[in-house]
């Protein structure tokens, strides 16, 4: 880890500085979120505020499974699937607040104000940037804006839960 994964910062209670890690690759993320190929709509995290916001990176690829019928000919990335990168970093930063996240899984419990405003195809590298609105220990809701090449294509707002994993 680089001095540009870390931040310092310093606690109350000890007056000790704590390290704050940034950034998280792929293993990272995988160690967090239960969610894996196809499914899993998040590539790198390039920064995180604990309980405040995140920014994760998803790299578009002609070889994901729903561009064989969305659209043949004309390959779009279907809007839900951008929201769920958004849910899915908002999970990201949610899950590393839960020391028993093995055991929970995080779901949607609302959408709200989704607007798709340019399409996303292959090649495309999304910023999926996600600021909490309300933070409780087993909900969220955070505003998600997503961007390629500098270019707002998505935004929404979205809540969700923790839940126990079925045994």
């Amino acid at each position: 880890m680089n001095a540009e994964d870390q931040t310092s910062v310093t606690t109350m209670e000890s007056e000790q500085p704590v390290t704050e890690k940034r950034t998280l690759d792929i293993t990272e993320i995988q160690a967090i979120l239960p969610h894996r190929y196809p499914f899993l709509l998040i590539d790198r995290v390039i920064e995180m505020e604990r309980k405040k916001r995140i920014v994760a990176i998803k790299n578009v690829t002609a070889n994901e499974p729903h561009f064989a019928g969305h659209f043949p000919g004309y390959p779009i990335m279907p809007g839900v699937l951008i929201v769920e990168a958004i849910a899915q970093a908002g999970g990201a930063l949610l899950l590393t607040e839960i020391p028993d996240r093995d055991q929970k899984l995080m779901v949607f419990t609302g959408i709200e104000r989704a607007k798709f405003r340019k399409p996303v195809t292959p090649g495309d590298q999304l910023r999926v940037e996600v600021d909490v609105l309300a933070w409780r220990n087993t909900a969220v809701k955070m505003q998600g804006n997503v961007w390629v090449d500098g270019k707002l294509v998505c935004e929404a707002t979205v809540t969700c839960q923790l839940v126990s994993r079925p045994a």
